[in-house]
C-alpha cells in the first residue's frame, strides 16, 4: 500500500473518533494526530484494530484503534457479550468472570467490562481489587461461568495493556470462538456498545474465592513430608508490584514454609512498576532487589511473579554461591523431573498420566519422560493449548503437569492457564526436598543434565514496531518458506517443520509428510542432525519475530557445565549468522 493511500486510509478512520460518542480529550488527541506534520504517530494508532492473539489482545495504551483504550475495550467486550450470547441461546443464567491486574487503568477497564456484560443482560463476578491471573481461570470454573476477561498485559512493558478473553473451560479462548469472537467484535461500533451497567447484574467477589483458590493450589503439593522437615528454608519473594503480593505468601505458608521474606520495594502495587526497566522475570535485571536480599539474607532462593502471576522467576545458588537465574526451559525441566521422580518413589505415578510442553520448549523434557514411559505431549506455544490437552482427556487421563520456554508452568489441573502461586509453592516443595539431601536446586540441575543430556536454549528477539516492522516479519516469515537454510551453525538442517502447512520435510530423503496438530500456525522449525532445534515463530502479543535456538551436548562432570555452556554459546552465534539476525 503507497504511503499517501495508507495515511488516507488512517485518517478516515481517526475522523470516526471526532465524534461525541467519545470524550473531549480523546477527540483532542486524535485532531492534533490528524493535523501533525509528521504522520506516524496517526498511522501507528489506526493503521489496523487490534485483534485477538496467542495472548488475547494486548496494546500500548492511548487513543486509536490500535490502541488499548476504554473505547478499544469497550467494543471488544460488546462483540464478546454478543457472541457469548449467541454461543448459548436461551440461556438466562449466563455469568462473566472478570478480573485485572495492577497496571495503570485496569481497574477503569475492568469495571468497563463488567457494566457492559451487565447491560447485555450477563450477570459479572467482579473481583474487588487485583487478582493473579490463575484466579481468574479458576474462578471461571469454580462459578461455573461461561467466559472471563481479565485485564492486563502479564510481562509486558509499563505502557501496555491488555484483555484476555476466557471460555468456560478457564482457559483462553480457543478456534472456533477466537474467530467467533473477533467477526463479532468487527461488526460491532462504538454506538452499539451497552457502557450503562445493570448494577442488579453486578456481584463483586475476593476473599472467598481467594481461600477457595489457596485450597486448590494445595493439590499441586507431591510430599508433604519434606516440607516438614525443611519448613525453615530461607525463600525470598518478590511480587513484581503485582497480584502475587498477597496470595503467594499466604499459599507458601499453607504449604507449610515458615521462614518467607519479602522484598519490600516490591510489594507496592504500582503500574509504573518503579523499580524495573521492565516488569519480565526473565530479565536479570528484574531481579537485582530480590538477589540483593537473598545475599543478604543468606536466603535457600529467591522467588517472583509478574504482575498477573502467571509467570514465575527462580533463583537460586551455583556451585560457587552465587546467584543464578534458572531459565524457562530449565525451569520446566526441573519441575518434570521432581514430579517423575517423587511420583514413582510414591508410588503415585499412574501410567495414564501425563506431561505436556509446548513445541519451542527443551527437547530434554522429551527425553526425560520417553526413559521413565511417561506420556509427553507436544502443543503450540500459549497455554491455552496445554488447556487444551488437558481438557480432552478430562476423565480419562490425568495431568500432571506442563510448561512453556517462556517462565512459565501449570502443576495441577484446576486451572487452566500457567499458575505462578501454585508453581511457586511447588519449586519451593522441590528446593526442600534438594535440601534434605544436602543440595541445592543448581545440584538437581546438573543432575538432569548429566541423566539425559546437555542443552542450551537461546531465544533471539526481533523487535519490529509499528506498521512497516508488521509488514517486515510478514516477509521474513515468506523468505524463510521460500529458502529454508540448508545449515545452521555449521550443523546440516535434517528435518523442516512447517505449521502453517502442516507438512514435515526430510531434507535428507525428500519424504514429506503430514503433521497431527489440531490447527495451522505460522511457525518454522528446523531440525538438525546433531539434535540442534531452531524454531521461528512471529510474537502474538508483541512486535517481534522469534528465533528459539536449542544446542545439544553430552556434559560429563557437573564442573563441565560452564564449559558446556560457554561452547554452546559459540555455536548460538554462529547460528544467528546463519538465519541473518
Amino acid at each position: 500500500m503507497a504511503n499517501e493511500e495508507l495515511i488516507l486510509q488512517c485518517t478516515e478512520a481517526a475522523k470516526k473518533w471526532l465524534t461525541p460518542a467519545f470524550d473531549a480529550e480523546t477527540q483532542a488527541e486524535v485532531k492534533a494526530m490528524i493535523e501533525a506534520e509528521d504522520k506516524t504517530p496517526l498511522i501507528d494508532a489506526f493503521y489496523q484494530n487490534l485483534e485477538f492473539g496467542t495472548g488475547g489482545l494486548r496494546g500500548i495504551m492511548g487513543v486509536g484503534t490500535n490502541r488499548m483504550n476504554k473505547y478499544i475495550v469497550g467494543m471488544a467486550t460488546q462483540g464478546f457479550a454478543n457472541y457469548v450470547l449467541k454461543a448459548f441461546p436461551g440461556r438466562t443464567d449466563l455469568a462473566v468472570v472478570v478480573g485485572h491486574d495492577c497496571r495503570n487503568n485496569g481497574r477503569d477497564y475492568a469495571e468497563t467490562v463488567a457494566a457492559i456484560f451487565s447491560a447485555n443482560g450477563i450477570k459479572a463476578y467482579l473481583f474487588e481489587s487485583l487478582r493473579p491471573t490463575p484466579e481468574i481461570s479458576f474462578a471461571i470454573r469454580q462459578l461455573g461461568a461461561q467466559c472471563g476477561v481479565n485485564v492486563t498485559a502479564s510481562h509486558n512493558p509499563r505502557e501496555y495493556n491488555g484483555y484476555k478473553a476466557y471460555w468456560e473451560d478457564g482457559a483462553q479462548v480457543l478456534a472456533p470462538h477466537d474467530t467467533g469472537i473477533i467477526d463479532e467484535v468487527n461488526k460491532v461500533t462504538i454506538d452499539d456498545v451497552k457502557f450503562t451497567p445493570n448494577w442488579d447484574l453486578i456481584e463483586i467477589i475476593g476473599g472467598e474465592m481467594d481461600f477457595d483458590y489457596m485450597t486448590a493450589v494445595h493439590e499441586a503439593l507431591i510430599d508433604q513430608e519434606v516440607i516438614n522437615r525443611q519448613k525453615d528454608l530461607n525463600i525470598v519473594y518478590s511480587a513484581m508490584h503485582g497480584t502475587g503480593r498477597v496470595i503467594v505468601p499466604l499459599c507458601l505458608r499453607s504449604w507449610g514454609f515458615q521462614n518467607i521474606h519479602v522484598v519490600p520495594e516490591q510489594m507496592v502495587v504500582d503500574g509504573n512498576f518503579p523499580t524495573v526497566v521492565s516488569p519480565n522475570p526473565e530479565n536479570a535485571e528484574a531481579m537485582t532487589l530480590g538477589m540483593n536480599l537473598g545475599t543478604k539474607l543468606n536466603a535457600d532462593l529467591v522467588v517472583a511473579t509478574d504482575p498477573d502471576a502467571d509467570r514465575l522467576a527462580i533463583v537460586c545458588r551455583d556451585n560457587k554461591g552465587e546467584w543464578m537465574i534458572i531459565n524457562g526451559n530449565q525451569t520446566a525441566m526441573m519441575f518434570c523431573y521432581y514430579i517423575i521422580k517423587n511420583k514413582k518413589a510414591l508410588g503415585t505415578l499412574a501410567p495414564t498420566d501425563f506431561l505436556v510442553k509446548t513445541i519451542v520448549t527443551t527437547e530434554v523434557i522429551a527425553e526425560m519422560a520417553k526413559k521413565n514411559n511417561v506420556e509427553l505431549r507436544d502443543c503450540y506455544t500459549g497455554f491455552k493449548w496445554i488447556a487444551r490437552e488437558i481438557a480432552i482427556s478430562e476423565g480419562k487421563q490425568k495431568y500432571i503437569g506442563g510448561g512453556e520456554e517462556s517462565f512459565g508452568f501449570l502443576p495441577y489441573d484446576k486451572v487452566r492457564d500457567k499458575d505462578a502461586p501454585a508453581s511457586i509453592c511447588l519449586i519451593c516443595e522441590i528446593a526442600a526436598w534438594a535440601k534434605d539431601q544436602g543440595k541445592t536446586l543448581y545440584d538437581l540441575l546438573m543432575e538432569i543434565y548429566l541423566e539425559y543430556g546437555f542443552s542450551k536454549e537461546y531465544t533471539i528477539n526481533v523487535t519490529k514496531p509499528g506498521k512497516s516492522g508488521a509488514d517486515e516479519i510478514k516477509q521474513m516469515m515468506v523468505d524463510f518458506r521460500a529458502n529454508p537454510p540448508k545449515e545452521l551453525g555449521g550443523s546440516q538442517v535434517a528435518i523442516v517443520k512447517d505449521y502453517k502447512t502442516l507438512k514435515q520435510t526430510n531434507v535428507l530423503t525428500g519424504e514429506v509428510t503430514d503433521m497431527d496438530m489440531p490447527a495451522t500456525s505460522n511457525v518454522l522449525q528446523y531440525f538438525c542432525t546433531d539434535g540442534t532445534k531452531v524454531s521461528v515463530r512471529p510474537s502474538g502479543t508483541e512486535p517481534k519475530i522469534k528465533f528459539y535456538c536449542e544446542v545439544k551436548d553430552t556434559m560429563k562432570c557437573p564442573d563441565c557445565y560452564a564449559g558446556c555452556t560457554e561452547k554452546a554459546m559459540k555455536k548460538i552465534e554462529a547460528i544467528k549468522v546463519s538465519l541473518g539476525c
